[in-house]
Order: structure tokens, then C-alpha cells, then sequence
């Protein structure tokens, strides 16, 4: 069995924002020689997101509207219990929490296994530092 382990820094210049990872994840595939197997790819940080879904910018800013309504950004103390230790972030790890750490997916023929318009994208809910992200690829 092969492994390979790549690692990203994101650093997004936005307190909220996606970004599409798919052809750097795939690149990492293909580096691996893996032809058939598994990509996990991980957020390694507890204020940011991995996740799959359609590259549309309307999709993209309807989640950026729900997500500030379900977890509203607020510095303050009295919102968030976690704000009370000189962080300003409490809302970036509820975002997180319901976008997820990771994902997996299948690796067939030395490709990513994606249904229609599935795209890896990286969500950063904190942004303005760097930040790394863990791309294993294990198989065949």
C-alpha cells in the first residue's frame, strides 16, 4: 500500500470566504501514483472547514448569509463564553462545527471519484492568518 501526505497553508484574506481546492488536491493524487484508494483532506485548524459541494456563487453567499445568521460575528464577551479569554472568534468555531473538519473521498483510477458538480472547497471562518491543511492519499 502507498501513502502520501501533503500539507496546504491557506491564508485568506477574509474573515469568511470558500475556496475551491480541487485541482490541488487532485494534483496531490497524482503525485501519490495512487490508482485506486482514498484522499482524505482535513482543515487543521479549529476555525476553518473542508467540505464538498457545487463551485456557484450564489450557493456560496446564501451559506455565507446562513451561517452569519445561525452564529452571527460579535467580539464581545456576552455572545460567546469563549470571547471572555481575549479571543474575538467564538462564531468562527460554531461555523466550523456544522461545515465540518473533512472529507474523504474515493480514488479511482488515479482521480478523484466525484458525482456531478461536487467540488472541494475550503472554508475559512477566522481568516488574515495562515493556516494548514492535511491531504493523505492511502491505496493502491
Amino acid at each position: 500500500m502507498k501513502t502520501h501526505t501533503n500539507y496546504l497553508t491557506m491564508n485568506v484574506p477574509a474573515r469568511m470566504d470558500f475556496v475551491n481546492i480541487t485541482r490541488r488536491v487532485q494534483d496531490a493524487v497524482a503525485e501519490s501514483g495512487v490508482q485506486e484508494g482514498l484522499c482524505l483532506v482535513n482543515a487543521m485548524h479549529i476555525t476553518a472547514s473542508v467540505f464538498i459541494n457545487d463551485d456557484e456563487p450564489g450557493l456560496h453567499e446564501d451559506y455565507k448569509k446562513w451561517l452569519e445568521a445561525l452564529a452571527p460575528f460579535d467580539p464581545s464577551p456576552e455572545r460567546y463564553r469563549h470571547n471572555r479569554t481575549g479571543e474575538d472568534n467564538g462564531d468562527a468555531h460554531h461555523k466550523r462545527q456544522i461545515m465540518g473538519r473533512e472529507v474523504v473521498l474515493a480514488v479511482t483510477k488515479g482521480r478523484l471519484d466525484f458525482g456531478p458538480w461536487e467540488q472541494i472547497f475550503y472554508g475559512e471562518f477566522d481568516g488574515r492568518r495562515p493556516k494548514r491543511l492535511l491531504i493523505k492519499v492511502i491505496g493502491e
